[in-house]
Order: C-alpha cells, then sequence, then structure tokens
C-alpha cells in the first residue's frame, strides 16, 4: 500500500486523532501561527483533511487523496488533486506555502521544495 492509498482508507481515522488528541492539535495550530503572515495569500501542500489549513486562514490546498480532499472541502478548502513536486500553480502565485509533515510522503522531497519555492 503506498503512501495515498493509506490515506484514502485512513482519512476518517486520521481526521479524528485531531479530535481525540486536542491539546496536541491545538499547540501545533498556535506554534504555526507565529510563523503564518498576516493578511496573506497561502497554500498548504498536503492538505490532508483541512486540520491546519482551517484555523491558519490558508484557503487553499493541494493534496492526492481523494478522501482526504473530500473532508477538506466539507471545511471550506478550494482543494487541488495534485503532487506536491508538480504544484498546478503560476510562479509566485502565493506569499507562502505551508508543509506540514507532508515532506516525509512524498517521492522527491527535494522537488517538492523547489516547487513550493517558486
Amino acid at each position: 500500500m503506498n503512501g495515498i492509498e493509506i490515506f484514502e482508507k485512513y482519512a476518517q481515522e486520521y481526521d479524528e486523532w485531531f479530535d481525540m488528541n486536542r491539546f496536541t492539535y491545538e499547540s501545533e495550530v498556535q506554534a504555526l501561527k507565529k510563523f503564518i503572515p498576516k493578511n496573506s495569500k497561502g497554500l498548504e501542500v498536503g492538505v490532508g483533511t483541512g486540520r491546519f489549513a482551517v484555523p491558519l486562514g490558508i484557503k487553499i490546498g493541494v493534496e492526492p487523496a481523494k478522501a482526504m480532499a473530500n473532508i477538506a472541502r466539507k471545511r471550506g478548502i478550494e482543494v487541488y488533486n495534485a503532487k506536491a513536486e508538480k504544484l498546478p500553480f503560476n510562479d509566485s502565485s502565493f506569499d507562502f506555502v505551508l508543509i506540514v509533515v507532508t515532506i516525509c510522503f512524498v517521492q522527491d522531497p527535494i522537488e517538492t521544495l523547489r516547487e513550493a519555492k517558486r
């Protein structure tokens, strides 16, 4: 089972983890908030179910796992079905790019970071 298949199968369980571990989740969100520029347009690569994008004010995400993306869409995130190594956006489309944990699941971490930078 590859990384995407795992998230397809366990999307609901993944999402429920944040409710069961609220203190950890909220502390992670608070830590990230310090780095999010105010009044800026951001992208979350590997948006998952939108658990970080929503409280951080990120409206757009990229997620290859459809089950995860569907949950994020229900939370109001505009989700693109794409991979981190080939983002479907023009250069300089965003003020910042957030990548939470995703880097350990991508096939090419260096290309992922190049894409995020452009």
